[in-house]
């Protein structure tokens, strides 16, 4: 897939403004962090999905290269929770999708009040798989009405998401389907013993356990289509959502472009996060972008221009210092 068009459509859909002032931001930019170790926890999702590998690279990179750090990559229920760690300073950095980090930081959603988080830098874009099998007479949404489906893991934004590609078609996920929550090996594990009829996975191109089920003999996988429920998505929750599209070819068995709702990945961190650090943090992974891109094809997507592009919540000032003399407008 075009990057550039991905993220085109990104930017004619996420017009949130997530520029915070500088504030008393006092670091040189060749400071590094200072030589006592620093822990760093980084919160990602399931092993199946994409946030795990790319935060264990992310990990490996900062522990290797950024004097005085030691990172490691925490398996978590995701999005949702990711937030709440952050948040509560049980975690420093964290992988969440666009419209739970904007619930998180306005107070909504699965959230009672608002969280103290700020934005480093916007990664890459999720796409929503709803994923069935051939022969379970499912081709739109709507037909998932009475089936037994997987909407993600609690505490998953890709459950998030779910629930409201779900009532887009004017589905009760309490009442309309048999609903299980699992993430997404589990899921997939699920469709391929035949214990469910669908799964909704929300996640980076392309996601491993769904290229494994596509590959596995006899199962003819299917995808299903829903970019037109995407205007209703963004009248009820904002801004948050765009258009995307999984592009043929790219799981084994899916020969038709699949269109799809997208929504951007951040990576988050506790406002009051030393900007030094934060600095950082950033001067590395963008440093040494190919041990990241060795780990995962979606850090290829890791670009100054898009990383700036249609945050949902504001910038760190350590992330507004390195962007803006990268000549970034933030």
């Amino acid at each position: 897939m075009e990057n550039k068009g991905r993220f085109m459509n990104r930017r004619d859909f996420l017009k949130i403004s997530g520029a915070v002032g500088l504030g008393s931001l006092m670091v040189s930019p060749g400071l590094l962090v200072a030589q006592t170790k620093v822990r760093l926890s980084i919160v990602t999702g399931g092993t199946g999905g994409v946030y795990y590998p790319y935060g264990g690279g992310m990990a490996a990179v900062l522990s290797k290269h950024l004097p005085g750090v030691d990172a490691t990559a925490e398996v978590t229920a995701a999005s949702v929770d990711n937030c709440k760690l952050v948040a509560a300073q049980k975690a420093d950095l964290g992988f969440i999708m666009a419209d739970v980090g904007y619930d998180a930081f306005m107070g909504t959603g699965k959230f009672r009040e608002k969280l103290p988080l700020r934005n480093l830098a916007v990664l890459y874009s999720n796409f929503m798989h709803v994923v069935t099998l051939d022969g379970k007479g499912i081709n739109t949404v709507t037909d998932l009405k009475g089936k037994k489906i997987s909407t993600g893991a609690p505490g998953s934004g890709t459950e998030v998401k779910a629930v409201r590609v779900l009532e887009a078609y004017g589905i009760n996920p309490d009442k309309d389907i048999n609903r299980d929550r699992l993430g997404a090996t589990e899921s997939a594990g699920a469709l391929k013993d035949r214990k469910i009829d669908a799964y909704f996975w929300d996640g980076g191109l392309p996601t491993a356990s769904v290229l494994d089920l596509g590959a596995t003999p006899g199962i003819k996988m299917k995808l299903i289509g829903h970019d037109d429920g995407v205007a209703r998505m963004i009248a009820k929750y904002g801004p948050v959502y765009f258009k995307g599209k999984i592009p043929k070819n790219l799981y084994p068995g899916i020969s038709v472009d699949t269109p799809v709702a997208s929504v951007a990945n951040i990576l988050i961190c506790h406002e009051k996060m030393d900007p030094a650090l934060a600095y950082n943090i950033l001067k590395t992974i963008f440093a040494y972008k190919p041990e990241l891109v060795a780990v995962h094809q979606e850090a290829k997507n890791l670009t100054l221009e898009d990383a700036v592009d249609g945050s949902p919540i504001p910038f760190h000032p350590g992330a507004i210092k390195f962007f803006k003399e990268k000549g970034q407008k933030i």
